[in-house]
């Protein structure tokens, strides 16, 4: 009987320590691609005198939503500063890669909207062709699995933080698609386009929750 209570405890030991050890490994790996993808960014954004934290502003400006090109939205979105994001935006808008645009229904708000010049940029620079050129030898069924890890390990740490998902429209709990096949939000209840649902979204509810 001792020694099957000192199995159990080794073996929950050995557990503890396995995954702490997996945790440590996944997290190395994501600092690493981290570093790697911001060294090869830098190196596109300085040709056109720009740090890493103006392309990833750039970024997000690409892929998110009329209801999330807010300033305060790239904020939320970089978790960084007000003051560092509004330099950030001076700086991008100046060097004619974003410019503004007034909101219809409220004119203290204003859309931020990438410029041709910043669209090309991106074009050239995000994914980088380093990062391009390693996904290649990836077969489908890797790409795959890699895609619903990090996808899982996002959701992860987005729920523990309580930050904002900032996820896909078309998997928001608030997106409707009528019978007529038109697209609804049910929060703003504004329709949706087909490109609208495919983009991020700040106010973003999983489906799931």
């Amino acid at each position: 009987m001792r020694i099957r209570k000192r199995f159990v405890f080794v073996k929950k030991v050995f557990s503890r320590y396995y995954w702490r050890m997996k945790t440590k490994q996944i997290y190395n790996y994501v600092e690493r691609l981290s570093n790697l993808l911001r060294i090869d960014v830098r190196g596109s954004g300085a040709q056109q005198g720009l740090q890493p934290i103006h392309i990833e502003a750039l970024h997000y400006l690409s892929i998110c939503n009329r209801y999330s090109d807010t300033p305060m939205a790239v904020t939320e979105y970089l978790g960084l500063t007000k003051g560092t994001v509004s330099q950030t935006l001076k700086v991008l808008e100046k060097k004619g890669f974003i410019g503004k645009v007034g909101d219809i229904n409220d004119k203290r708000v204003m859309h931020l909207k990438l410029s041709l010049k910043g669209r090309r940029l991106l074009q050239a620079s995000i994914p980088s062709p380093l990062f391009v050129q390693a996904c290649n030898v990836l077969s489908e069924d890797s790409q795959n699995q890699i895609t619903s890890a990090l996808n899982t390990l996002l959701l992860g740490i987005q729920q523990s933080s309580g930050m904002k998902s900032f996820g896909v429209c078309h998997t928001c709990r608030y997106n409707r698609k009528n019978g007529d096949g038109s697209i609804l939000c049910e929060l703003t209840q504004e329709s949706l386009s087909e490109d609208d649902v495919m983009l991020i979204c700040r106010e973003h509810d999983s489906v799931s929750q």
